[in-house]
């Protein structure tokens, strides 16, 4: 007996979507190590302010083209999210997945907007960025988790 999304990809003369789910699983995996980079570069530097010192150059731009770099790949699985759900299953929605993942990239859209107010004259920034990293953090475990399970839907 066949599943009904192979059959309805078979109506539908769609494509597999293995392979977008393979880029999804990289992209999140990236994702996951820009995460702790950045979580080691911030409090790298945090200690350093914490001590007087300043921020070498290279340690600030690792932290930002990392930060950039996770923003993309977030961005790439909102992509695919979209793209291979509506392909698999002709509508969103399908599970807690959904919310999860809208939750990271609205968490990562504010903490790159958060990250770019940083200045002396807006005390409100740092804090705001540090907590929604921190916020960040448990919004990534439940999308991995939720995402776990949308990926049993496909195995065999």
């Amino acid at each position: 007996m066949k599943e009904p999304a192979l059959i309805r990809m078979q109506l539908l003369n769609l494509p597999s979507f293995v392979w977008l789910w393979k880029i999804a699983a990289w992209s999140m995996g990236f994702t996951l190590v820009a995460y702790v980079c950045l979580a080691v570069t911030g409090f790298w530097r945090f200690r350093l302010r914490v001590d007087r010192q300043l921020s070498p150059v290279w340690l600030t731009r690792l932290h930002i083209v990392t930060g950039g770099f996770m923003v993309a790949l977030v961005l790439l699985l909102l992509v695919i999210g979209i793209v291979g759900t509506i392909g698999q299953f002709g509508s969103l929605g399908h599970s807690s997945h959904l919310a999860a993942g809208l939750g990271v990239v609205n968490l990562v859209g504010l903490s790159a907007w958060s990250a770019v107010q940083i200045r002396r004259q807006r005390f409100w920034a740092r804090p705001l960025h540090i907590g929604t990293n921190l916020l960040l953090c448990i919004a990534l475990a439940w999308v991995s988790l939720t995402g776990w399970e949308v990926v049993q839907k496909y195995l065999p």
